[in-house]
């Protein structure tokens, strides 16, 4: 198979073949054709065909990478075709994939297929976080954490409130949608006004139209924003006036979290949150269809300047990891 793969099949048997696996992620991390030395930055450099490597013509440690050197995929022992394989399907189902349906598929332990996982949500952190979101724009913010109805009555009524929401035990997270574009989640520690307006004045452009609920954290946004506000007591919807963009996506985020991953360290959760954002960013759309071959595309292209070791992913820093 010569042309590049369009599904889940094709790519297996496309990257099966390591040259292939090469040449896909050395077009997109040197889309001008210059492959640049990772250790020194030069750009006199040869291919050795026979070990699939490059070598630098400048004399420094470690003068000669592979394609891993440098990306999210260094120093690990596991081949490209698994590592592709897997990166194509946690960037293509919709509610996630978890680590044993990795490990099971792509013939790897399941902690190695854990960090592989990880890794590849590095990888899909929003590059554009500079730019800012405009037009008609969303806010809203929810809570991540364990179902009532799974609690011991006991425990449901020590932590349950008395408006029947537990949020004692729950990480807050808040979200920014640009309809029609991209979404930004944060987690945050409370729903205070300089908590929630912070984020508001970081990610959105003056003057964009701006949707939120009746919280009062809030309040106070009219002088930067058109702000408009629904109150969810009344009415869910008021002609443009609403948040149903940000309930679809903190119900896509739910269902994965609840039935693909079942259970999430509050210390990952914002790798979660990166991995649901970018498949939620690069959905497509009528007037802008994206393909599963392009949303794998867009990631392999950030596979660069991006690490995270084992030690950093278990807390670990520092101390020696068996």
């Amino acid at each position: 198979m010569s042309h590049e793969p369009k599904s889940l099949q094709e790519a297996i048997l496309y990257f099966s073949n390591p040259d292939n696996c090469i040449d896909y992620l050395a077009i997109r991390r040197w889309p001008d054709g210059r492959v640049i030395c990772p250790g020194c930055g030069s750009d006199r450099v040869s291919f050795n065909a026979q070990r699939r490597t490059w070598k630098c013509s400048k004399h420094h440690a470690k003068r000669e990478f592979s394609i891993k050197v440098g990306t999210v995929m260094e120093d690990s022992p596991i081949p490209l075709d698994k590592w592709l394989t897997a990166m194509w399907m946690i960037l293509n189902c919709k509610n996630g994939v978890s680590s044993c349906e990795i490990a099971k598929n792509v013939r790897v332990t399941q902690k190695s297929a854990w960090f592989m996982l990880h890794r590849i949500r590095l990888s899909m952190q929003d590059e554009a976080l500079g730019s800012k979101l405009n037009g008609e724009v969303e806010a809203d913010e929810t809570f991540i954490g364990g179902k009532a109805r799974n609690m011991h009555k006991r425990v449901k009524a020590r932590r349950i409130t008395g408006q029947g929401r537990n949020t004692d035990d729950k990480i807050m997270v808040m979200g920014i949608l640009e309809r029609g574009g991209k979404i930004r989640t944060h987690i945050v520690p409370d729903r205070q006004k300089d908590t929630l307006q912070g984020l508001v004045k970081t990610h959105v452009e003056p003057g964009a139209m701006l949707y939120t609920d009746e919280l009062g954290g809030y309040k106070g946004l009219q002088g930067e924003y058109e702000h408009q506000i629904i109150d969810h007591a009344v009415k869910y919807v008021d002609g443009r006036v609403h948040t149903n963009g940000m309930e679809n996506f903190w119900s896509l985020l739910k269902r994965s979290l609840g039935g693909t991953y079942v259970s999430v360290e509050p210390f990952h959760l914002f790798r979660y949150l990166d991995e649901q954002s970018f498949r939620y960013n690069f959905r497509g759309t009528k007037e802008n269809p994206i393909t599963d071959a392009d949303r794998f595309s867009i990631a392999a292209s950030q596979l660069a300047g991006k690490r995270i070791t084992f030690a950093q992913l278990t807390g670990k820093v520092g101390q020696t990891v068996n």
